[in-house]
């Protein structure tokens, strides 16, 4: 009975995503497994590093910047009418290190990245390279798990910092030019409100983001089925299970983050 369940389970949609779900959650305890005991392969390691961060930095970038003009003609407007133009630099900041940053940040990789290692393991899976791997004695966790997710966990933290100070250079950039709100002014606004943990925190959330990211696309890939299209089917299945582990994490991230009165609050 139990068998027929289970069988019963994987032949719909639904049941086939909690199936690879739980193969996800399992690949990430033997992901920190061999983590710990040392088994990193250097030279992978490295070039998925150079995949993660040099090749995403420009999409990143723009995106930032168009976040943080955006943002700041939205915050800028309203707060003018209250004379409370003093404060725009330090709500910007905020909302960017606390949210904007790592989660978009997140989002970018999870699409360009996430995706590629989906389709990337999923078709070396229905080609039968990964079996190949099995018989040369080498360990797909250490050979294609481990670098992937190191190279999220180091890379994601630093564009979220990158896309913070894009961010706040196209903030700026809008508030100086279309609002007339002073350099010094800004400027002095976000050291106020902006403080070390905020950064912390922003880095932390950006590295669980990337391991996120890199446990669902692997282990998307390596339950590939069905050739071509389940190569397809699994890449964007992929995308789109990262996409919704980032919000709800980010959830339970900022509750346990930023409870009580902030700094800023604090102060007024």
């Amino acid at each position: 009975m139990t068998s027929s369940l289970i069988s019963t389970l994987t032949k719909t949609s639904l049941g086939r995503w909690t199936t690879r779900a739980i193969a996800a959650f399992f690949l990430g305890g033997q992901t920190l497994i061999h983590l710990f005991s040392g088994k990193i392969h250097r030279r992978n390691t490295v070039e998925q590093m150079l995949a993660v961060g040099p090749s995403s930095f420009g999409i990143n970038v723009l995106t930032a910047a168009f976040v943080g003009m955006v943002f700041t003609i939205q915050v800028a407007r309203e707060f003018l009418n209250f004379g409370a133009e003093s404060a725009v630099g330090g709500v910007l900041a905020v909302a960017l290190a606390r949210e904007l940053s790592p989660v978009l940040t997140a989002v970018v990789i999870a699409g360009r990245i996430g995706a590629a290692f989906a389709a990337e393991i999923g078709t070396m899976e229905v080609s039968e390279q990964i079996d190949a791997l099995y018989i040369l004695r080498t360990d797909p966790i250490d050979y294609l798990v481990v670098p992937r997710v190191l190279a999220c966990c180091i890379m994601v933290p630093l564009l979220t910092l990158f896309s913070l100070v894009i961010g706040l250079a196209g903030g700026l950039l809008v508030a100086t030019s279309q609002y007339d709100i002073s350099q010094t002014v800004f400027l002095s606004s976000t050291q106020n409100f902006l403080g070390v943990w905020d950064l912390i925190n922003a880095m932390i959330k950006g590295s669980i983001f990337g391991g996120l990211i890199a446990i669902i696309g692997c282990s998307w890939g390596l339950t590939t089925t069905g050739g071509a299209k389940g190569v397809g089917e699994s890449t964007t299945t992929a995308v789109v299970t990262s996409l919704m582990a980032i919000f709800i994490s980010n959830f339970f991230l900022s509750w346990i983050m930023f409870q009580g009165l902030g700094n800023a609050a604090k102060g007024l």
